[in-house]
């Protein structure tokens, strides 16, 4: 891990700290996925978050939208003290992003398995303006459970939406359980590839691999694209990762969040 990785994860720790809860692992799998799309892949302004060529990322798996505030605030959509208000009542940064609400945000999300079908549209919406724009929507393993999305991911190969990017964050642990336990995804792969998507598969801690597989969109002309993003939940927080029981936390105190700072100055 090095040092980027590590402010990243110390924005988020201030945010929990501010804010005294918040969703731990579901946030830390997404770091690096988050890093790359925003230090590499995205064409966003920040001066001007509105501008109407600019890539659109959603993040539908909604509750990990602590790793897309900090990265919002790194890149000056927002001052970076914003973090340490987040889910105070009159704060800009709420529990799950909002539109509207917070510069940068894309898309209200939350109520899991909706980002890819919006996805869909904003893809459809860029064809029909002659926009440049792609669509980047990154999603939870658990969230694939809803069979929303294996309808958005009909519509969006039917039409041949080769400027729409899914990503996965398959740290392959759900609230409650491990995925496999829960409703086994496998052969994942495979699966999106019989829906007509053109299909990647990656280490989502790998910052130099995330970077190789992303600068190569869309992976096949004419399909929608999907990125497998195999990761650790709680990454970086030796005791979180792995472990369903961080993946929400409503209370969050001052021993907690000394404890996660001491752990993330010796992670690898």
């Amino acid at each position: 891990m090095d040092a980027r990785s590590r402010h990243l994860r110390s924005l988020v720790i201030d945010a929990l700290e501010g804010g005294g809860r918040g969703h731990v692992g579901s946030t830390l799998s997404l770091i690096e996925i988050m890093r790359v799309l925003y230090d590499d892949v995205l064409r966003v302004r920040p001066d001007d978050p509105a501008w109407p060529d600019r890539d659109r990322l959603i993040l539908s798996k909604g509750h990990g939208c602590l790793a897309l505030y900090a990265l919002l605030a790194d890149k000056g959509f927002f001052p970076v003290d914003a973090l340490k208000e987040q889910c105070r009542p009159d704060a800009m940064l709420g529990g799950h992003p909002q539109r509207g609400h917070t510069p940068g945000v894309e898309a209200s999300t939350g109520a899991l398995g909706h980002g890819l079908a919006l996805g869909v549209g904003m893809a459809l919406a860029a064809r029909l303006q002659r926009r440049p724009s792609r669509v980047f929507v990154v999603m939870g393993d658990g969230e694939l459970d809803e069979g929303s999305v294996w309808e958005a991911a009909m519509a969006a190969a039917k039409h041949r939406l080769d400027n729409l990017v899914a990503l996965v964050d398959y740290n392959k642990l759900q609230s409650y359980g491990a995925v496999a336990e829960v409703l086994d995804l496998e052969p994942l792969a495979d699966k999106w590839r019989s829906f007509g998507f053109a299909v990647a598969e990656v280490d989502g801690h790998d910052v130099g691999a995330l970077h190789d597989r992303l600068a190569s969109l869309p992976f096949q002309s004419g399909q929608p694209s999907i990125l497998i993003c195999h990761t650790v939940k709680g990454k970086g927080l030796d005791f979180a990762e792995g472990q369903a029981l961080w993946h929400h936390k409503a209370r969050i105190e001052a021993p907690d969040v000394a404890r996660m700072r001491q752990a993330l100055e010796s992670a690898r």
